[in-house]
């Protein structure tokens, strides 16, 4: 990829007219940037007031294209309310409108402008490593960031097609699963060996040679070579048959019926479809579902759906496009992509990816033959899931509107959230908070404070401390509330007691626009019999039955779960720690010597100066500091 030569623009001070969000003002921001701006492919953004990215685009020309913001009128009321938030743009001039392309994808990945077409769901993908950091390369599942060397493959749909993959692997390559530090300590085969799923190379059972040459089969099978490969083995499985090597020949008949047994198990099996991904999208009551299929090594490993951000007025072809260039923009795309509508930009797109994975990607729309049967395949689970979704929408809102009753509000609440504390016996103290909305659970909204002030066995200054920092924070980094990370309700796990600290710390911060209320515990702690208490009321219960019972049980529910899983993560973390972590120059490698020499932490403790000074890697400096730690007087 060639590289890229950025020209960034300084803001354009544009004195303001007295009407803000003017689209007049926005148009004459617009404009006086074509003066000076060049007809060559680049990116452009558009800022607000506050210098926070509204919408970025890519053109093959920005002059030409920055300029159809100027004429409004033949633009859709969204785009309108855009232009009249926009007091600056920046710019960043590319040398191809392919780069272009992959640069403006990164940045919406990014910055996530609220006009753009976003991919919301982004969650990382499950792929399979094989190290090359040992003579012996391991093959193992991996998750995140690739700094391990090796070779990667995938992405795959889920943990299970992973799985799937590396039994397959085992059964037909002999490749070994075992950490590099079981494998240094093995001194007779496991069972890994014995039952046929690992060539015992830690044991000599195999060369290295040998085993290289079935790291390579196994590549080349991940890689969606898997049909030729077949047919090699299939003709050395013949040869060593006729030479009477049928030891060697059962070998290959193995190898051969590990990897066609994952293919024939697939409902959906295209001839020459090896590496592929198909993108399908259905579009309906102005939400849209995009389904992925991967298919890698020839099968079919799975789905995942996405749910885009995007205005009523978009077309389907335009998601997708955006759609597919941001999710391959932190992902290897295959050699094949099949799409089930005419891209706008195809072209560009098909491009771009080619300069992204440097080789050849190919991008189609089929009209006829065997690979339509994918698309309507993909296609028909796209209109499923967004049925299901809008179904589950229409549900949840109508929860949402019952608890606007319940809980005597203005609107129906789009943002809730809910605090809990955890702790035991005033240890590892944590508090909690889970947020929901018209879509159910907000995960990536949940949030964790360690207790930093208040006594740990004291829940109300734990509950005061929470409060404070989340809400502090909220007015400093959004005081006009415009970013949409301000509830619209508050619930307390607790009663009058927490309800009051929280009604307290709202005083001091100036909050008077969220709804609180505290939820305490029924009889007995009986679930579903919880009294709800809201400012100013006597506390009262709802019906057992009643669905916004079961709502906010369900709520209080998720926040205990979070919070008691936080507290058990914190706590888990402090049982691994060492006294000898709280000294300063003792890092892993003189802690592990200290512990091997003395056979515990308290062994450290007790040594005297000359003992510690006899210790491998431990000078007399060290030594009197360790010795000064632990005998202060």
């Amino acid at each position: 990829m060639n590289e890229l030569r950025h020209e960034e623009n300084s803001t354009l001070e544009v004195p303001d007219s007295g009407i803000k969000g003017s689209l007049t003002r926005g148009m004459d921001v617009i404009k006086g940037y074509l003066k000076t701006l060049a007809s060559r492919p680049g990116v452009y953004r558009m800022l607000n007031e506050k210098g926070d990215v509204l919408y970025v685009g890519k053109a093959k020309s920005l002059k030409k294209r920055v300029a159809n913001y100027t004429t409004p009128q033949r633009l859709t009321i969204r785009i309108q309310r855009m232009i009249s938030q926009t007091y600056a743009m920046e710019f960043i001039t590319t040398h191809t409108e392919a780069e272009a392309l992959l640069l403006e994808s990164n940045l919406i990945k990014k910055l996530k402008p609220r006009y753009n077409i976003l991919l919301r769901d982004d969650k990382s993908f499950p792929m399979i490593l094989v190290t090359g950091d040992h003579d012996y390369p391991q093959v193992l599942k991996h998750r995140g960031a690739k700094n391990r060397k090796g070779r990667y493959f995938g992405p795959f749909a889920s943990a299970w097609a992973v799985n799937e993959t590396l039994n397959t692997l085992q059964r037909a390559f002999l490749l070994r699963p075992c950490s590099d530090s079981i494998f240094a300590s093995r001194t007779r085969p496991c069972l890994q060996y014995q039952i046929k799923r690992c060539s015992a190379p830690c044991v000599g059972r195999i060369s290295v040679r040998e085993y290289a040459k079935l790291v390579e089969q196994s590549e080349r099978f991940l890689r969606g070579d898997s049909k030729a490969l077949q047919n090699e083995l299939a003709q050395r499985m013949a040869e060593a048959s006729e030479n009477l090597e049928f030891e060697e020949a059962a070998i290959y008949r193995d190898r051969i019926s590990a990897m066609t047994r994952i293919q024939q198990r697939q409902d959906i099996n295209i001839e020459g479809l090896e590496e592929a991904d198909v993108i399908a999208g259905f579009l309906d009551g102005g939400q849209t579902c995009i389904q992925v299929f991967f298919f890698r090594a020839g099968a079919n490993f799975g789905n995942r759906a996405y749910y885009p951000a995007h205005g009523s007025k978009e077309e389907l072809p335009d998601i997708l496009e955006a759609f597919i260039g941001q999710f391959y923009a932190d992902k290897q795309p295959p050699k094949q992509i099949l799409v089930s509508h005419d891209l706008p930009g195809h072209a560009i797109l098909e491009e771009a990816l080619c300069v992204r994975a440097e080789r050849k990607i190919s991008l189609q729309c089929p009209k006829r033959g065997e690979k339509t049967k994918l698309i309507t395949h993909a296609m028909n689970n796209a209109r499923e899931a967004l049925g299901r979704r809008l179904a589950q929408s229409a549900s949840q809102r109508r929860l949402l509107q019952e608890t606007q009753r319940i809980m005597q509000m203005e609107s129906m609440p789009e943002r809730i959230e809910v605090y809990d504390n955890s702790h035991i016996q005033g240890t590892n103290s944590v508090g909690a908070m889970i947020a929901a909305g018209p879509d159910g659970f907000i995960k990536n909204a949940y949030r964790k404070f360690n207790i930093k002030t208040a006594q740990s066995d004291d829940d109300y200054a734990m509950m005061r401390e929470v409060l404070t920092r989340r809400f502090s924070r909220a007015i400093k980094e959004d005081p006009d509330k415009e970013k949409g990370q301000w509830p619209d309700l508050v619930i307390i796990d607790g009663g009058k007691g927490q309800l009051g600290v929280a009604i307290s710390v709202f005083e001091e911060l100036g909050i008077d626009d969220v709804t609180l209320a505290g939820i305490s515990k029924g009889p007995e702690r009986n679930a579903g019999y919880d009294k709800i208490v809201i400012p100013g009321q006597e506390p009262f219960q709802l019906e057992h039955t009643d669905p916004v019972n079961h709502f906010i049980q369900r709520l209080r529910d998720e926040a205990h779960r979070f919070a008691i899983g936080t507290h058990r993560a914190k706590r888990g973390k402090a049982t691994t720690k060492s006294v000898l972590d709280d000294i300063n120059g003792v890092g892993a490698k003189r802690k592990k010597a200290l512990l091997h020499h003395f056979g515990s932490a308290k062994g450290v403790a007790q040594a005297g100066l000359s003992d510690l000074e006899a210790v491998d890697g431990i000078n007399k400096t060290t030594a009197k500091l360790i010795y000064d730690h632990f005998h202060e007087n």
